[in-house]
């Protein structure tokens, strides 16, 4: 094809094959050779930050109710893989049934002896708003990864689809990457501008394919883009043809083989 390889990231760990954001996907998605991980965050009642996509509890474990209602002690306490095709029946295995915290996901991300490009989405709305930028921006500094490193391994993207909060992410940690993540396209952001805040563009594969000028349009601008979630062989050669900088995937494994073989 372009011979243009752009970096792989795991969605969610690689939700395809495992339970999504447990450590087990995302330690499986590393020794695949993922280029990177991406997780969403929310915060829970007592203010700790866990990586869940759903507002609710419902989809992707054996609890009812809203993330941001429950204490980590509560979330603790379920199980967030049996309800996933990938989950071994009779098996207890905490790494694909126990809640992910964003401590301990950097922690494994740190401990992997590997370079890891972490892409971080901040999901919203949420009853608690901008605390849950500033509980970002306070574990990133924890972690010495709020201020990037060329030589660190780990290097941190922070995502949003609300504008308003890669405005704060630019205030508290200036040097850090954002991407605004696109689903539908926003006044301006077809001819290639971003809101202030954003340095790259992060539209769904299904956008891309609606709106052909929107990666030209972005590209031309001199931004970078990331594409989610590119799961197939046609759409991964459609964001090749724009030199895309990155592929957001559910199989990682299957898209990095599919670029080895090109």
């Amino acid at each position: 094809m372009t011979g243009h390889r752009p970096l792989v990231f795991a969605h969610r760990g690689g939700a395809d094959a495992l339970p999504e954001h447990t450590l087990g996907a995302y330690l499986r998605a590393l020794d695949e050779g993922a280029d990177g991980l991406e997780c969403d965050v929310r915060l829970t009642r007592d203010g700790h930050l866990v990586c869940v996509h759903d507002s609710r509890l419902d989809r992707t474990s054996n609890g009812r109710g809203r993330v941001s209602s429950k204490t980590l002690a509560e979330l603790n306490a379920l199980n967030f893989g049996s309800w996933h095709p990938g989950y071994p029946a009779d098996t207890e295995l905490p790494d694909l049934s126990r809640l992910l915290t964003l401590e301990r996901l950097l922690d494994a991300i740190r401990s992997s002896g590997r370079p890891v490009r972490l892409l971080i989405e901040t999901k919203h709305p949420s009853r608690y708003g901008a605390e849950v930028e500033r509980r970002l921006i306070r574990m990133l500094r924890h972690f010495g990864l709020a201020e990037p490193k060329p030589d660190d391994d780990v290097q941190v993207t922070v995502m949003s689809f609300a504008a308003l909060a890669l405005r704060r992410i630019r205030a508290q940690a200036p040097a850090l990457p954002t991407v605004y993540l696109l689903e539908l396209v926003p006044p301006g952001v077809g001819r290639g501008r971003l809101p202030f805040g954003a340095r790259a563009a992060g539209p769904g594969v299904d956008l891309v394919r609606a709106r052909p000028t929107l990666l030209p349009a972005i590209k031309a601008a001199g931004h970078q883009a990331y594409v989610w979630t590119v799961n197939e062989p046609a759409d991964l050669e459609m964001v090749l043809e724009h030199r895309v900088d990155g592929v957001i995937t559910d199989r990682p494994r299957f898209i990095l083989d599919h670029l080895a073989g090109m």
